[in-house]
């Protein structure tokens, strides 16, 4: 009897081991898989740009110390060096205040125009007719309207934000299952009441969806948003390194508009999840 049991117990007690180290195994795979791809571009950047002296691509290590350069400094010491901060910052403060604003904005709109047929009926229109129309179609209007300076650039992004946003709104709540308005009016929920106890908790996924993407947008329109002659900001020395053809700054300042969009995405992301986390469908 003893050593039939302690056979049996062998298979379990092989077995338990292994289970932390397929946890850790797990864990490791998604970082190892997301630093795959970069790795793998970082290597043909390389291999298509090194030695190549007329190349108007600058190889990988030119622009890590072009990098270094622009956020510390001590290496070229000239007109760019030491200025990621200052130029990060500028960028950082007109993206929040143009999306915060398109917040503002589109999403009591987006509420309306999904619940209230009136309010869709006078909107909906001539929001279609100006959503085609590309943000830089509206860089000169809004040059004229608001001068040269930070202001036109927050304008610019409010544009870039404010679709995305209220189109996920107004999905959202035109998404709610009606059982719900007739489960909310036989509790006694007023329809006034109805917008915040039923239709923006039902509709909170498909919003947040529209601030990842408006948010996404926001930072993809910063470079526009920067061309209307602010000499601060990760879009304006993107324009002006590309005017002194200093291309390894250009790819800094892309570097550095693609990590702080990843970092504004994570943050949105897990307020998400936080917020949703009853709901089975968000990631």
């Amino acid at each position: 009897m003893t050593l039939a049991a302690d056979r049996s117990n062998a298979p379990a007690a092989a077995s338990s081991p292994r289970r932390p180290m397929a946890f850790e195994g797990a864990r490791l795979r998604a970082p190892a898989l997301a630093l795959l791809l970069p790795a793998l571009l970082l290597i043909g950047w390389h291999l298509a740009t090194a030695g190549r002296a007329y190349s108007l691509i600058p190889p990988p290590y030119q622009v890590a110390l072009a990098f270094y350069d622009l956020a510390v400094g001590g290496i070229r010491n000239d007109f760019f060096s030491g200025t990621l901060l200052t130029h990060t910052i500028a960028s950082v403060s007109r993206v929040y205040g143009g999306f915060f604003l398109a917040v503002l904005v589109a999403l009591p709109l987006g509420l309306m125009i999904g619940r209230i047929t009136v309010v869709r009926e006078m909107f909906d229109p001539i929001l279609q007719i100006m959503r085609p129309i590309p943000v830089t179609a509206w860089l000169p209007l809004a040059m004229i309207i608001f001068g040269i300076g930070p202001t036109s650039a927050i304008f610019l992004v409010f544009l870039g934000a404010f679709y995305p946003i209220l189109i996920n709104t107004v999905f959202g709540v035109r998404s709610v299952e009606p059982r719900l308005f007739e489960a909310a009016s036989m509790l006694g929920c007023t329809q006034s009441a109805q917008f915040t106890k039923v239709v923006l908790p039902a509709a909170l996924p498909a919003i947040f969806t529209g601030l990842r993407l408006g948010l996404g947008f926001a930072w993809m329109i910063i470079v526009i948003g920067e061309m209307t002659g602010v000499p601060t900001g990760l879009g304006a020395i993107i324009m002006e390194a590309r005017q002194l053809s200093r291309t390894e700054i250009v790819i800094c300042g892309m570097i550095a508009i693609g990590v702080a969009g990843f970092i504004s995405d994570r943050i949105i992301l897990m307020i998400g999840r936080k917020l949703l986390s009853w709901s089975p469908n968000h990631v």
